[in-house]
């Protein structure tokens, strides 16, 4: 039962929402000052791109198996241990004297995607019953959020001070988060039994690398290239092994009955729909609006003013996701993450239609965050709701892999129709934005589909009022028995 009074859940879920913020703050900061990176660092752009890429592939390695730590060794101190290695790793960052340690450093930051799956369990733990899903909700709001201020925020910092401060900034406030943690944040008691699956994690780690890399370089390498073809090969033998390994293990890493439950399943297959096309508009978006209106589209945005452009995303994001834990009893998280991934269909087939002028860039981005607010909670409290405290960490780890991947393919898929044919200046033609849109739009459609077929018994009831309910339910038959 949840042990902290309201006033120490305050503070928790500042701590977690900070850290949780931050982490989602430096998947997206990084991206629009590539360039400065590059010319600052004397490397080439093929280099420079594995800033993003390594990040990429360590968070998604990272990101269940320390979640599953967290369920069996305790979550705070897990917590505290990942918010420690992302201070490390972003002085480190800050610090790099060339691109090799500047990847380096990246790679280590990556274990900074567990404080997701951490976030969500020591809520589940800790928090009253009726606070559960609200909490979850706002923790989401954040997280969806981070990577908007991540757009907003990587121009003007990098015009004022130095791309290094993009590393600087969350030093500071993560050391700080780091130390309130240690004090404050209560252990979680529950514990799953058993150990880590360290060939599990291996296999894990090798599919997941095998099946991003080729995914994220393809347009580069050539689809057809041997490096591309064997690393999908490669990624689909793996794949298989990791399943009979995880089958047959009496201490699985992840627990395959547990993602085969109906709402677990149906929520990630939404995910990895929405995830395509979500972090498809964060990459894609930006430099549509950056193109030189020379084209014949575009508007010729400097970096500060594109992502000016994505604010009202990220307004967006933060207050739907808010109104999401407000919603979710209402309505239920499946009809809120039907009616995010609707949303972001709208968002997409306007802009394949409208795209000529700033204010429609803006409703689209307005519209789209919408939806990444309502997704975001109502994901959220569908896996946590669905699976037993002892596998929240693994279980809300593996959600958030599915939507990285589902947006590496995304990614590459609409870099392929954009850079499928160019104008003679090198820049791509508007039918390839335009396609990719189109795209973008059919997939969220598929998404809002698939959520449809979530459950709705269970999923649609709050999670804290399952809790309570399940609790009274407890507590009366143990009376029945005493008397």
């Amino acid at each position: 039962m949840p042990r902290t009074s309201t006033r120490s859940t305050r503070l928790t879920f500042a701590v977690l929402a900070t850290g949780a913020g931050v982490f989602s703050m430096l998947q997206s900061l990084i991206a629009p000052a590539l360039p400065t990176v590059q010319h600052a660092l004397h490397t080439s752009q093929s280099t420079v791109t594995w800033v993003m890429t390594a990040f990429l592939l360590s968070a998604s390695v990272f990101t269940p198996i320390l979640g599953r730590v967290g369920d069996l060794v305790g979550r705070k101190r897990t917590l505290v241990a990942v918010l420690v290695v992302v201070t490390l790793s972003c002085l480190l960052a800050a610090l790099a004297p060339n691109v090799g340690v500047l990847i380096f450093a990246r790679v280590v930051q990556g274990a900074g995607g567990a404080l997701f799956p951490l976030s969500f369990g020591i809520i589940r733990d800790e928090f009253p019953p009726g606070e559960v899903s609200r909490s979850i909700s706002n923790l989401s709001a954040v997280i969806a959020a981070g990577g908007g201020v991540g757009m907003v925020a990587a121009g003007p910092i990098v015009t004022a001070l130095d791309y290094r401060w993009l590393f600087w900034l969350p030093v500071a406030v993560v050391a700080v988060t780091t130390l309130i943690a240690l004090r404050y944040v209560p252990e979680s008691p529950n514990r799953a039994e058993g150990r880590v699956s360290w060939l599990g994690a291996v296999l894990l780690s090798a599919w997941l690398v095998a099946l991003l890399l080729p995914l994220s370089q393809a347009t580069r390498w050539g689809w057809d290239s041997g490096r591309t073809v064997g690393l999908f090969v490669t990624a689909v033998l793996l794949f298989v092994l990791w399943l009979f390994t995880e089958a047959r293990s009496r201490n699985p890493l992840i627990d395959l009955k547990i993602m085969r439950l109906p709402t677990v399943r149906t929520t990630n297959t939404a995910a990895l729909l929405f995830g395509a096309g979500m972090y498809s508009i964060w990459s894609f978006l930006p430099g549509f609006v950056q193109t030189p209106s020379s084209a014949g589209y575009g508007f010729g945005a400097s970096v500060t003013s594109a992502g000016l452009l994505m604010l009202p995303m990220l307004i967006a994001m933060f207050v739907s996701g808010v109104l999401g834990g407000r919603l979710t009893p209402v309505l239920g998280a499946r009809k809120l993450l039907t009616a995010g991934a609707a949303l972001g269909a709208f968002a997409c087939g306007f802009l394949t239609l409208w795209h000529d002028e700033k204010w429609q860039v803006g409703f689209v981005a307005g519209v789209f965050g919408l939806g990444i607010g309502l997704a975001f909670a109502s994901m959220a409290n569908l896996i946590v709701g669905s699976v037993p405290p002892e596998q929240t960490g693994a279980a809300t780890g593996m959600n958030a892999n599915v939507r990285t991947i589902g947006g590496s393919v995304g990614a590459a898929l609409t870099s392929l129709l954009v850079t499928s044919s160019v104008q003679s200046s090198g820049l791509p033609y508007e039918s390839g934005y335009t396609h990719a849109f189109a795209l973008l739009a059919l997939l969220c459609l598929a998404a809002a589909l698939a959520a449809l077929l979530v459950p709705s018994a269970r999923s649609d009831k709050p999670l804290g009022s399952a809790r309570a309910a399940a609790g009274t339910a407890t507590a009366q038959s143990e009376a029945a028995a005493r008397n």
